[in-house]
């Protein structure tokens, strides 16, 4: 018996629905699979495989439709490419300039976030299956695993975007991704200035402090730019010193040579081999760093990441979920208290204390910018309080006609205590830095 075509109704481009061209696409996969000599791809690797299989792909869309018009017949060998070696349809999302997060909601609704705007995009999944076909893809090459028994995810993708993920029967319309975009080459300092993130008197302080190992611990929402901003501020470290990271998800992107990059890992199917961050923190303090960088405190680590910066690994960063500096200090009391140690509420604000520098605080306002709305100094302990002065702030003016907030950053006039030690690391900002004034800003 022959085997079966694919002979949908043609119009003159060759194709006359969008259903046409989804069975298209699934045959030419289909049969692109069959013709795979698997054995003698394993000898063929990146562009050079690519090139290959497009040839394949091009002979399979002339035999099976030969009246597809150049841009419908372009298409289909791209999506059927990115089917067989990426993501399928989130390649093209994955490749739009601007997305900063990727949102599904199932097979059928795809929603992005471009230019601080979320918006519906024309990108679908054919259903469930196919979906959970390119996550389970995606999971498997970083280690990890999505099923019933495990249905909730966190895994990088290779350019190193983050990407969450709950499947049924938790999600209850489908399979649900998150795609945090980082890309593979991340913001520089230049890019977050011409943004109107902060200001170069803020910059001056930002590196002086990285330059002269002040622990300083990055604060803000979700999507406020924490991560960006912390891979901003690690490019201010010598080059010479020894860096640990450790993270749930790698994402933390340092461009210095000595860099040791650690990721904790989940439980097995047994519920055996869980790694934590408290675990990588106690064993990255055995490993001789110079620094050790927290991608996001998030639980006892907390405790184990403050003792890192009272005994001798200065210029530690870590960042954390809050909402202003003064919440940063009660979510990391919260956290403390739920990993179970037993520490008196004065000596953990002690250790705090005497363990943090500076807290800088971001914030993703109405309309979508991003701004550091504080750079706050800690300075010590009086009676059961812990003392900090604002630096840097951002006042924000009102919301313009597009629906964006604009305003201004303000020196407050405030000389942080810490100047010596800039000092004394060859660091000389200029003498009017701080002098209370009303910096740029919009």
């Amino acid at each position: 018996m022959p085997p079966a075509t694919f002979n949908p109704p043609r119009s003159r481009s060759g194709l006359s629905s969008e259903q046409d061209f989804e069975a298209l696409k699934r045959l030419i996969h289909g049969k692109l699979v069959e013709k795979l000599d698997l054995s003698r791809l394993g000898d063929l690797e990146g562009d050079t495989l690519r090139r290959e299989i497009r040839l394949v792909v091009e002979h399979l869309c002339d035999t099976e439709n030969p009246l597809l018009n150049r841009s419908e017949r372009e298409r289909l060998i791209e999506e059927v490419l990115d089917e067989t070696f990426g993501f399928g349809p989130l390649e093209i999302l994955l490749k739009e300039p601007g997305v900063a997060d990727i949102m599904i909601n199932g097979p059928k609704n795809v929603f992005i976030e471009k230019g601080g705007r979320i918006q519906k995009s024309e990108v679908t999944f054919r259903d469930n299956d196919h979906l959970l076909q390119i996550l389970d893809r995606i999971v498997s090459r970083v280690g990890r695993r999505v099923d019933e028994t495990c249905p909730m995810v966190d895994a990088r993708l290779p350019d190193g975007s983050r990407l969450n993920a709950v499947i049924p029967p938790l999600a209850l319309d489908g399979p649900s991704l998150t795609i945090r975009r980082f890309g593979s080459k991340p913001l520089a300092l230049e890019d977050l200035l011409k943004f109107g993130a902060f200001t170069p008197e803020m910059v001056m302080l930002l590196e002086g402090a990285m330059k002269a190992r002040l622990n300083c611990i990055i604060s803000g929402g979700t999507g406020s730019g924490k991560t960006t901003l912390l891979n901003t501020l690690s490019s201010f470290i010598p080059n010479d010193q020894r860096v640990i990271t450790i993270e749930d998800a790698a994402e933390i992107q340092l461009q210095q040579e000595h860099v040791l990059r650690l990721e904790t890992r989940p439980a097995n199917i047994e519920g055996k081999g869980r790694i934590t961050a408290t675990d990588l923190v106690k064993n990255a303090l055995r490993m001789r760093p110079d620094r050790v960088i927290i991608g996001e405190c998030r639980g006892a680590e907390a405790l184990d990441m403050l003792q890192a910066m009272n005994t001798g690994h200065e210029g530690s960063l870590t960042t954390i979920h809050a909402n202003t500096p003064r919440d940063a200090v009660s979510r990391l009391e919260t956290m403390i208290a739920m990993g179970g140690v037993e520490i008196p509420l004065r000596a953990l604000r002690q250790q705090f204390a005497a363990a943090v520098d500076l807290i800088i605080q971001t914030n993703r306002l109405q309309g979508g910018p991003r701004k550091i709305t504080h750079i706050t100094e800690v300075l010590n302990m009086e009676q059961d309080t812990v003392v900090m002065q604002d630096i840097f702030v951002f006042v924000q003016d009102g919301i313009d006609e597009t629906g964006r907030a604009f305003g201004h950053f303000e020196s407050t006039g405030v000389r942080p205590s810490f100047m010596s030690r800039l000092e004394q690391a060859g660091i000389r900002l200029p003498a009017n830095i701080f002098h209370q004034r009303a910096l740029g800003g919009r």
